[in-house]
């Protein structure tokens, strides 16, 4: 007895101190009202039994209603963000059974009930959290127009809810038992899917209209109709069924709805009553606020309120506006205001009824619903108006178009193939064209369902199967799914059914209607962008990204399983390059395709091979876990290598150096692992060719040096490390500077400075040769122009940039030229670019083309190493070079102290296709004054000058310059 009066005390004392502290604290003291909770009430709205604080900051306190005892209590809520001035809803809920009571706290997203008319609410998310003064927090219940919870009331027991709002507004608050509230949804879902279906039919069919009767009020009506359907299929949600919208992005959508809503209202309106006839300037205000709507609707994507205020009034205007029209039209016997009368006048009513709801003078829950079949009903209206104007006299004027007729244009317009199935009897109906598109015999898919699985996909008939049961059982729903149909030849082609239940008057579903679609070209095109995705274009093999995803798939079946370890091999081909280089590009892929089919031969299903580079293979082999068999395995692959392969009458021998990683159960990463197989693989080319290494970590020091040469040549270019230098190359008639070659070093932050022979290669494997050439024609071409603005146009100077197979290979390429010259302002021919002999001959026609039309932007053509590779004296005439640079080998005297007698012939070749020659190599006066003896007009080497700085060049040119004016 002392125990339980002194409980009573501690409880009275502890809400006496709780309330002096909310007193003292200056909180909010006012006392909630448990709302009590009935078990026979289907729904309680609570909107107006909540206490809200708006922006009352980030955390609130509140005193709880009174439990059955009295008692009472102070609890604190705080934001999910710290320092966000929240808005808050408080409300207490009683339950005065000796049940549990399960109910559904829902407060929607949108209404148009309330939603005002200047910068309306649109709907957004509405609660962010919920906190109960006892038990669990509610759960969230899945819905995609409002926010849901399941709340649970024990028998007799008082809970006070605190609600942080996402915002600061609660339009409706209800709480509904779930049966009900699930019943409600699925009557309304019904009446807005049979509105959104006669919105559709009327848009198609006046859409058919249109093509039928090409008159500008077919359009127009239209228009309007598609505007209806996209307005109601936003407000009921639909759209964001079909797209996954956000509650934000949905008040988008909803204002520019609204605002094409007003357009094609007002667009209709001009065309029927054909404004021009009567004055000028009507048209000019009406473009004008045709593109007024047009641009609110563009204002939606960043204020939407304001877009949908501006439509929503603009929607009045039209209306009042319109009546005026109308009526001082009538008065005149403009036969078409007379007949648009009718039609108005129900606008009108509408817009008020709509004007009522928004500012909450109606509030009853059947008004959206009741506004939107309104809606449909003005569609319905305004087709019958242009009906009977456009086709008077006609069958179509006299009304004699049934609904069946319309549903059958609409479905012929659509393009879409019938499928209906008569459930008590199971039999299907569908269009002939399907069947013979299939190439099946007449009948075959009609009669019972379960002929269609003699056609279906294996894959497909369970889920069609199960689509027919879960319709047909629950009664309500809809079919929306891909399947294939198997044609007589044995070919499959996708097909998308779109059908829904059509319910008999017991409520047992008697039909599934629906539709069928071709869908195959979609389905191709999507396995072939997904196949593209991760499979290497030339060999179909996977790339470098799906590789990485089996190497993970494997390592994780490793980790969770007794699966083998994955063993990972890099095979690189030993100078591939060569081969491109001798035989063409198109040789080499032959070679690379062979390649992938021989190392595909030791594999066995388990096991991977991609293509991870150009050259460059991966392999992950599962199938083997023993070290002999794995080391067996890579002997293997290197003699599948060294097999020569044979093209035309001739064999081309290839050797590779592999790469080999285990993985060792760490927490090693899939890249990791391809990484140490990298690194080895790199170690056995600097003691290559021909050579396999497995990985040690050692390796990581010795051999990583490549790949981090290329990741710091990846960043070279932003850290400003590329640089410049030019080589002067000497008109021999006047022993002056004619231009310069610009070549290009990296001066790494390590390494210090290094030549092409250093990094070349690796930038053409990586593929940043592109942006460094890119580079390189820039710099050049930007300070070729301030040497020729300095120097002055007579005899101006030229430079020389060269061109990588990667560069010239690329349909970019002239696009890169005509912008480095658009942006830089040098003299037609001057910049010259450089392109080997052997890259020419890799594909003769395509580089002509390709040449000509640089030589046609204003760019000089250079042939570089002539006579180095092909004997293409036949081809040169095809190419339009106006510069050949001979080769160092053949301007070298020989072992005799005499020239190559070619390079006379050279020479004298050259001139007669009217081309100049430069002479590489020249390093002695001696060299320079029998070069001039043979006919070549430029030399170039040490004896004229090293590579220098662009500053140097500049102090050359201007020291020439002196000594020719003295």
């Amino acid at each position: 007895m002392n125990e339980t009066l002194w409980g009573t005390y501690g409880r009275l004392i502890a809400a006496l101190l709780g309330l002096a502290f909310v007193v003292l604290s200056g909180l909010p003291v006012r006392a909630l009202e448990a709302i009590p909770v009935p078990l026979d009430a289907g729904a309680v709205d609570l909107t107006d039994s909540v206490d809200l604080y708006l922006r009352y900051g980030d955390r609130i306190q509140i005193s709880t209603a009174p439990d059955a005892e009295g008692f009472v209590r102070r609890i604190e809520v705080r934001s999910r963000e710290p320092g966000r001035s929240a808005s808050w809803a408080v409300f207490a809920l009683r339950n005065d059974s000796d049940e549990q009571i399960d109910r559904l706290l829902v407060a929607p997203y949108f209404r148009m009930v309330g939603s005002g008319i200047i910068r309306p609410d649109l709907g957004d998310t509405r609660i962010a959290a919920i906190t109960p003064s006892q038990g669990f927090r509610p759960d969230r219940a899945d819905s995609h127009d409002s926010d849901s919870y399941l709340i649970t009331l024990d028998p007799g027991a008082v809970v006070t809810y605190v609600v942080e709002l996402e915002g600061n507004t609660l339009p409706q608050l209800r709480l509904w038992q779930p049966d009900t509230y699930k019943e409600n949804v699925n009557s309304f879902t019904l009446y807005q899917g049979m509105v959104i279906g006669i919105a559709g039919l009327l848009a198609l069919f006046l859409t058919v209209l249109f093509v039928v009767k090409g008159t500008i009020i077919f359009p127009a009506a239209a228009a309007f109709a598609w505007a209806v359907l996209a307005y109601l299929s936003i407000d009921f949600g639909f759209w964001n069924k079909i797209f996954d919208v956000a509650v934000r992005g949905d008040q988008v959508f909803r204002a520019g709805a609204e605002a094409m809503l007003s357009a094609t209202l007002l667009i209709f309106l001009t065309s029927y009553l054909s404004l021009m006839r009567w004055h000028v300037r009507l048209i000019y205000v009406a473009g004008l606020w045709l593109v007024t709507l047009f641009g609110v609707a563009g204002i939606a994507v960043f204020d939407a309120p304001l877009a949908a205020g501006i439509a929503r009034l603009s929607l009045g205007l039209t209306g009042v506006i319109g009546l005026a029209l109308i009526l001082f039209l009538a008065f005149r016997g403009f036969d078409r205001a007379i007949l648009l009368i009718p039609t108005w006048a129900l606008l009108l009513a509408w817009l008020l009824a709509a004007g009522m709801t928004a500012t909450g003078r109606l509030s009853n829950d059947l008004v959206a619903p009741a506004l939107a079949g309104g809606l449909v009903v003005l569609v319905l209206l305004v087709g019958f108006t242009v009906m009977q104007h456009a086709f008077a006299g006609g069958a179509i004027g006299q009304g004699t178009l049934s609904d069946f007729h319309r549903k059958a244009l609409a479905l012929i317009g659509a393009g879409d193939l019938v499928w209906d199935w008569e459930v008590p009897r199971d039999r299907v109906f569908v269009s002939p064209e399907l069947e013979e598109k299939l190439g099946l015999k007449p009948g075959t898919l009609e009669g019972s369902a379960r002929k269609w699985f003699d056609v279906l996909h294996a894959g497909d008939r369970d889920r069609f199967r199960a689509s027919l049961d879960a319709v047909v059982e629950q009664r309500r729903g809809r079919i929306a799914q891909d399947f294939r149909l198997r044609a007589s030849d044995g070919h499959y082609y996708w097909y998308r059914m779109r059908a829904r239940p059509i319910l008999g008057d017991d409520g047992e579903a008697v039909r599934l209607v629906g539709t069928l679609v071709d869908v195959t070209e979609i389905k191709n095109a999507e396995e072939r962008l997904l196949h593209d995705a991760v499979h290497d274009n030339l060999t179909g093999l996977p790339n470098r990204e799906l590789f990485l995803d089996r190497l993970e798939a494997g390592i994780l079946r490793s980790r969770v399983g007794d699966d083998p370890r994955p063993t990972v091999f890099v095979v690189d081909i030993d100078r591939f390059r060569q081969v491109n280089d001798g035989f063409g590009i198109a040789v080499g892929d032959s070679i690379l395709l062979t390649m992938a089919r021989r190392l595909q031969r030791h594999l066995k299903p388990s096991d991977t091979l991609a293509r991870l580079a150009g050259d460059q293979f991966g392999i992950i082999l599962v199938s083997e876990r023993d070290p002999k068999r794995i080391a067996a395995f890579a002997e293997a692959v290197r003699r599948t290598i060294r097999t020569p392969i044979t093209f035309g009458d001739r064999e081309v021998f290839l050797t590779a150096c592999v790469g080999i990683s285990v993985y060792d159960g760490s927490e090693k990463r899939n890249e990791d692992l391809l990484e140490d197989a990298e690194i080895a693989m790199y170690h056995a080319k600097r003691f290559g060719p021909d050579r396999v290494e497995a990985f040690k970590p050692v390796m990581r020091t010795m051999g990583g040096d490549r790949l981090a040469l290329e990741s710091d040549l990846r960043r070279a270019l932003e850290r400003e490390e590329i640089k410049l230098v030019f080589q002067p190359i000497m008109r021999l008639e006047d022993k002056r500077i004619a231009g310069f070659e610009a070549l290009v070093r990296w001066d790494h932050p390590r390494h210090g400075r290094l030549n092409p022979q250093e990094f070349i290669e690796i930038a053409e494997e990586s593929g940043l040769i592109v942006e460094i050439g890119l580079f390189v024609m820039e710099r050049t071409a930007r300070q070729l122009g301030a040497w020729q603005r300095a120097m002055g146009t007579t005899l101006p100077i030229f430079a020389s940039v060269n061109v990588s197979s990667r560069q010239i290979l690329r349909h970019d390429l002239i696009n890169d030229i005509r912008a480095v010259l658009a942006r830089n302002e040098v003299v037609p021919g001057t910049l010259k670019l450089e392109v080997t002999e052997s890259l020419v001959m890799e594909n003769p026609e395509y580089a002509a083309q390709v040449l000509e039309r640089v030589r046609e932007l204003g760019a000089g053509l250079s042939l570089d190493d002539f006579g180095t590779g092909y004997s293409s004296l036949s081809y040169l005439q095809r190419f339009p070079f106006d510069t050949i640079k001979v080769d160092r080998s053949f301007v070298r005297q020989n072992g005799s102290g005499t020239r190559p007698v070619i390079l006379r012939s050279i020479v004298s070749l050259a001139h007669d296709l009217g081309m100049e020659v430069v002479a590489e190599g020249a390093e002695t006066d001696e060299d320079a004054i029998e070069l001039y003896a043979l006919g070549c007009e430029y030399a170039q080497g040490y004896l004229f000058g090293e590579p220098m700085s662009a500053d140097e060049c500049r102090h050359l040119l201007a020291r020439q310059s002196a000594m020719m004016r003295h």
